[in-house]
């Protein structure tokens, strides 16, 4: 018999990074009994390692928020990047399989071409452009194969939060060195709080133990949309500071090694299907969460 929703436990994979930090925090928060494992306790390259930690602590739900997301290292280190975010995934749903767990598995906007001109939604067909997204589509395609029934894929994008380095703590760091700053206006995504998404994950888990939510793909990024222009003007206002100060450019103005997705924008109707309500606007997140991501910035530059 399954543990009861009050009685499971929660297996946190990737339990070190910014995304896994704030999920042991919601599960905490929320009552749940969680089991955190960072890269040091468990080698998901490992399949034997896999299914030890599963026997072992036996959860009835477990989040993989392990990944590689050095995306442009993915473009020479492909295989290095497909063991953990393909083969990583595939081991963890064949232990889930065995041992009856459900899994959540987090995935990206790289999965799609990027070239789209409305939100995608989750059922839009995938066609990554670089090394990093053709192996976390691998990844995706594992969990679903191998569990129908008790896999759950979460799509997110633009992650930010307090817990690693990211575009919001850059920008923050950049306006208190930089006169001007020129940053790309013709990529357009969805700014996404890893708090927001630790919360929408834990909510998705219950549904899934509840037998309310169906398995499958879902899309876990903040509501609205702007470009990585707009999300700095609107950094530079939290901080005080005239956003006149933030300049539009290209893309071609930053050539990087793995291309970067000119649309990222992901539709949220499936959360419909499970009662339960998508992230809010990305302004009001960031408001949010701005003033602690302040506060981190200013300790650690004060250190």
């Amino acid at each position: 018999m399954n543990p009861t929703q009050e009685q499971a436990v929660w297996l946190v994979t990737g339990a070190g990074g910014m995304l896994g930090q704030d999920v042991l925090a919601a599960l905490a928060a929320g009552g749940e009994r969680a089991v955190a494992l960072d890269r040091a306790a468990l080698d998901l390259t490992d399949p034997e390692a896999v299914g030890r930690a599963l026997e072992e602590h036996r959860p009835a739900v477990v989040v993989n928020c392990a990944a590689w997301t050095a995306v442009d290292d993915a473009e020479t280190r492909e295989a290095e990047a497909l063991a953990i975010n393909g083969d990583g995934p595939a081991h963890l749903a064949a232990a889930c399989a065995r041992t009856g767990a459900v899994l959540l598995h987090v995935s990206t906007d790289y999965v799609f071409a990027g070239d789209a001109g409305s939100p995608y939604a989750e059922d839009a067909p995938t066609a990554p452009r670089s090394a990093y997204g053709r192996t976390k589509l691998a990844g995706e395609r594992a969990v679903l194969t191998t569990l129908p029934a008790r896999g759950y894929v979460v799509r997110t994008a633009w992650l930010y939060g307090t817990g690693g380095p990211n575009f919001v703590r850059t920008m923050i760091r950049l306006e208190g060195v930089k006169d001007t700053l020129d940053v790309v206006d013709d990529q357009r995504g969805q700014p996404t709080w890893s708090a927001d998404l630790a919360g929408l994950l834990l909510a998705l888990g219950r549904g899934a133990l509840a037998g309310t939510a169906p398995a499958g793909i879902y899309h876990g990024t903040s509501s609205g949309e702007t470009t990585w222009y707009g999300l700095t003007r609107e950094i530079f206002r939290l901080l005080g500071t005239d956003p006149d100060r933030v300049r539009p450019t290209t893309s071609e103005a930053f050539v990087r090694p793995a291309p970067r997705p000119a649309y990222s924008v992901l539709g949220h109707e499936r959360f419909a299907e499970a009662g339960i309500e998508p992230l809010r606007d990305w302004r009001a997140a960031l408001a949010e969460a701005f003033p602690e991501i302040h506060r981190v910035h200013e300790k650690e530059n004060a250190a």
